[in-house]
């Protein structure tokens, strides 16, 4: 899940090099977290928060077939 974030991210930002995902189980819950270089930080969230709720969505999908929850944290 941490690798599908991570490719996402780096296509999305000017500074890819920059782009940390850290990745935790907790019991059947995934939990993402995000870091990108603060320059970056408006392309990642998008207008109205629109590219960070797709992101959302996309891992929600790929969790599904994992049964698996999970959720993104941009910081």
């Amino acid at each position: 899940m941490g690798e599908l974030v991570k490719y996402i991210a780096q296509s999305l930002v000017d500074f890819p090099q920059q782009v940390v995902v850290s990745e935790r189980v907790d019991g059947d819950e995934i939990i993402i977290e995000l870091k990108v270089a603060p320059e970056d930080m408006g392309k990642v969230i998008g207008k109205h928060g629109k590219i960070a709720r797709a992101i959302r969505c996309v891992t929600k999908a790929a969790a599904s077939k994992l049964d698996k929850h999970v959720n993104v944290e941009i910081l």
